[in-house]
């Protein structure tokens, strides 16, 4: 290499080395030095593979024997772009980000390839904390559960698939019963607790596929996807259920926590709003025929003055 692109290649912080056909490295920066703690002298002439960098992908597999993405740029010329962990001479390892580019001589011919690569520690810190940004942007972080915003997501997700696909879901409308005497009763603190309480008992209620979220207050918004209204209905029935057998054991006695459920299954020209609006009117009806009892709003139903599941506390 001519000691002009080496005095250049040697200047760039970004790690930079040359291999061929073979693999072997042909040229070493001192960026590359810097970042892996190998020097030129430890590793020209050497493959990657030979006890030096060892590139893993971030969940562990390793790359110099399959998979690798420079041998994939040897054999079809395309450039890559990935983010691997290499073995640092110190023994631990390093998260980089790798770019890949062919080398051809005068005819076309892949001779070799290039690659760059530059520490993405920082890169894969500032993705980590975007990522926990943006789960607090959608979690109540009083109950764990999704908040609205969720909420409004995952009925976006389900209502694309009943519209593109046919897939019914459903949508339940939950108020804790009496959570205002609870607070005024026993304090704030002890309605925070009947919210968490009531939250987890939901959670664990539910199938993997289900999704709850705090809606506000003591309400709380589930989706069912995937469902009939046969299926719907018994969900929901032993949600509610679920949830009177859950008491909050306290310094005077059990307190006893029931919900007030309505529900409804979507339709096509649903939005949130509609759908809410009739679950949430179900909810209302629950509450007037005494609380701790279920009424759905499905398209087989008569209207009825009974509660639908459970009996009025």
């Amino acid at each position: 290499m001519q000691e002009s692109y080496k005095n250049i290649l040697d200047s760039l912080f970004d790690g930079v080395y040359l291999v061929d056909r073979d693999r072997r490295i042909t040229y070493w920066n001192l960026g590359a030095q810097r970042i892996s703690g190998f020097s030129p002298e430890e590793v020209m002439g050497k493959r990657c593979s030979d006890n030096l960098l060892m590139h893993v992908t971030p969940s562990g597999d390793e790359l110099c024997h399959s998979g690798c993405p420079l041998t994939q740029t040897l054999l079809d010329g395309q450039q890559r772009e990935t983010v691997v962990f290499l073995h640092h001479k110190d023994g631990h390892r390093l998260p980089v980000v790798v770019r890949i580019s062919p080398l051809r001589d005068k005819n076309q011919k892949i001779i070799g390839a290039v690659e760059a690569f530059s520490d993405a520690t920082t890169h894969l810190r500032i993705q980590r904390e975007l990522e926990e940004l943006k789960n607090i942007s959608l979690t109540d972080q009083l109950t764990g559960l999704g908040n609205r915003t969720r909420a409004a997501r995952e009925f976006e997700r389900r209502l694309g698939e009943l519209r593109r696909y046919g897939i019914h879901f459903g949508l339940l409308f939950v108020d804790i019963d009496h959570f205002k005497a609870i607070n005024d009763t026993h304090g704030h603190a002890m309605g925070d607790r009947a919210l968490v309480t009531v939250a987890n008992t939901l959670k664990h209620s539910l199938r993997a596929i289900d999704t709850v979220c705090r809606w506000g207050g003591e309400e709380f918004v589930v989706v069912l996807p995937k469902v009939d209204e046969a299926t719907f209905r018994a969900i929901a029935g032993r949600m509610r259920r679920t949830v009177e057998t859950a008491p909050i054991e306290t310094s005077v006695g059990r307190l006893s926590l029931t919900v007030s459920v309505g529900g409804a299954m979507a339709r096509p020209e649903d939005s949130l709003e509609t759908l809410v609006t009739r679950a949430d009117s179900m909810m209302y009806r629950a509450k007037e025929a005494g609380r701790n009892c279920l009424f759905l709003d499905c398209p087989q139903d008569e209207p009825q003055d009974e509660p639908q599941d459970g009996p009025a506390a």
